[in-house]
């Protein structure tokens, strides 16, 4: 199909997992009914952002994947006929768990996971504690609506992630995210964090011409007290020519409902051939951790 639409959640998030999966439920079906067919959660959508402190309680948040949620939006995707990416906090065996991505195809068949490669640790994003790294590696998917690649929030920092996964035919780059402000730094260092953030992911759709989809949350989120986190939403799309095609408000909720042309990663790639004229002969050092 050459024209696919995406629809991306963005909301805040209560302390009640059920209400949240029920939440979420709701606004894909009203992206449906707006025209999307390819959904995407936000990040760790069936909570509140509990990396905020390390407490042993919240690996109770966990589940098996295939398990609840992701048989939920199994039935949705085949009651709708769409594709659907969610973000889930599995629990994939005793003491070990991950930040990971479902995919389900329009027939509701779980196409499979992408388990998040970079783990932040950083004041109030202590991921390390609960988040071991995945071992998937960067993926893409064919649906029934356009070839696909997930990667997840601060996977959205690196360049190499963005390139492996569209070196694998990704027409569409997916991001659930649950990224904000420390309040107290947002009014020196607001501004600059957005713009790093944006800036970054629309070079990835520029350097692999293909779209880019960044979906996060909004509101402040204090599940340990203090000041918290306020989450910037701002959630977009980006164009092949990293272009942004439709953004988010700061603090709405929002359902962003946005047309692509997948027949314009050819154009974009055949125009701007960065994928042909890469000297792989040159790259080996990319593996190492740091050239001395």
């Amino acid at each position: 199909m050459s024209t696919v639409t995406l629809g991306l959640l963005q909301h805040a998030c209560s302390a009640d997992p059920a209400a949240n999966l029920k939440k979420t439920l709701a606004l894909a079906e009203r992206a449906v009914k707006r025209g999307a067919n390819l959904i995407c959660t936000q990040e760790l959508f069936r909570s509140q952002y509990f990396c905020q402190a390390e407490k042993h309680e919240y690996f109770g948040l966990a589940e098996p994947i295939p398990g609840p949620s992701t048989k939920a939006f199994q039935s949705f995707a085949r009651k709708h006929g769409v594709v659907v990416v969610a973000s889930l906090f599995e629990k994939r065996a005793a003491g070990l768990y991950h930040n990971t991505a479902v995919i389900i195809d329009a027939d509701g068949k779980l196409l499979g996971v992408y388990r998040k490669m970079h783990i932040p640790d950083d004041p109030l994003y202590y991921e390390k504690f609960y988040f071991t790294p995945g071992d998937t590696g960067f993926r893409a998917w064919d649906t029934k609506f356009g070839r696909i690649g997930v990667l997840v929030c601060w996977d959205q920092w690196y360049p190499e992630a963005a390139r492996l996964t569209a070196m694998q035919g990704a027409e569409i780059l997916f991001y659930p995210t649950a990224i904000g402000w420390h309040p107290g730094e947002k009014q020196e260092h607001g501004a600059n964090q957005h713009g790093a953030w944006e800036t970054i992911q629309r070079s990835h759709a520029v350097a692999n011409g293909c779209y880019v989809a960044a979906v996060n949350r909004i509101g402040v989120e204090r599940p340990e007290g203090g000041d918290g986190i306020e989450f910037w939403g701002q959630s977009f799309v980006a164009g092949t020519s990293g272009q942004i095609l439709a953004k988010a408000s700061v603090d709405q909720e929002e359902i962003l409902v946005v047309p692509l042309e997948l027949g314009q990663v050819d154009t974009t790639r055949t125009h701007w051939p960065f994928l042909r004229d890469r000297r792989i002969d040159a790259y080996e050092n990319l593996t190492r951790r740091f050239i001395d």
